[in-house]
């Protein structure tokens, strides 16, 4: 099969790999330059996407991320990323025999934040700005392909290096409540995301997390005596935030490594 990439960060990478070595065709496109010896390589904008000389694609991954574009706020950098990519990217699939499109989005698109429990069936209910648009990106897309299109909502991906937990363990001395917060090791979304491929008759959105919604404050707690730094205090147990919980993935027979 041919597979496209739309987007290709660090996740997207890794399920390329993988593909690849399943012996499918990649063609990935983005805003830069990529090394990839085993994958085609264009260097396009979204929103004038030409797929026209290209081999007939048969399965899509969508994974992209706002820009740093400091003329834009961060509800403008998403609308333009992911609503406003939509349209133009179907107009370039228009001519190609698509049989499945995987959309990244996010758990964003749930709003709760009183430490609720959120499973696939939980009702979509966006509380900002960004969540409402991720939401309107979804919809397009099923509008655009209602049997192709599957949505992948990852809760915050861990797994590469990051400054900011380090910077918040550092500087942390007080947390002001009990906040829920849950994650999901990039290989294994990544992996999911591959392992999609090969799903039959997938569902219409899955939510891809660990199953091990743990409080923030414990998270920097924890790092906090790995690097022998002062420990934070809790200020109060008022609980923020959600448990999310994913059923439909783990209902695929994949198995998480982490």
């Amino acid at each position: 099969m041919h597979i496209l990439f739309i987007g290709y960060g660090k996740t997207s990478q890794r399920v390329a790999k993988q593909i690849f070595e399943q012996d499918h065709q990649i063609t990935t496109v983005s805003r830069s330059p990529k090394v990839e010896d085993f994958a085609q390589h264009l260097i396009q904008d979204i929103h004038e996407l030409d797929l026209s000389h290209i081999q007939a694609v048969d399965m899509v991954y969508v994974a992209l991320a706002p820009s740093r574009n400091a003329s834009l706020n961060t509800l403008e950098l998403y609308q333009h990323t992911y609503v406003d990519s939509v349209q133009p990217i179907v107009q370039a699939l228009r001519n190609h025999p698509v049989k499945r499109i995987i959309v990244v989005s996010s758990t964003r698109v749930y709003g709760e934040n009183q430490g609720e429990l959120i499973t696939d069936d939980s009702v979509v209910q966006p509380s900002d700005g960004q969540g409402r648009l991720l939401v309107e990106m979804e919809q397009l897309w099923q509008q655009a392909y209602p049997a192709e299109t599957v949505i992948v909502r990852p809760t915050g991906i861990y797994g590469v290096p990051t400054e900011r937990m380090v910077k918040l363990a550092e500087t942390t001395r007080h947390y002001p409540n009990l906040h829920w917060s849950n994650r999901i090791h990039i290989d294994d979304l990544a992996n999911f995301l591959a392992y999609l491929l090969h799903v039959e008759r997938p569902e219409k959105s899955y939510i891809c997390t660990n199953n091990k919604p743990q409080p923030l404050h414990e998270k920097i707690l924890n790092l906090q005596r790995e690097l022998n730094l002062p420990e934070l205090v809790l200020e109060s147990n008022k609980e923020t935030g959600k448990k999310i919980f994913a059923e439909r993935m783990p209902a695929t027979g994949f198995k998480l490594i982490h």
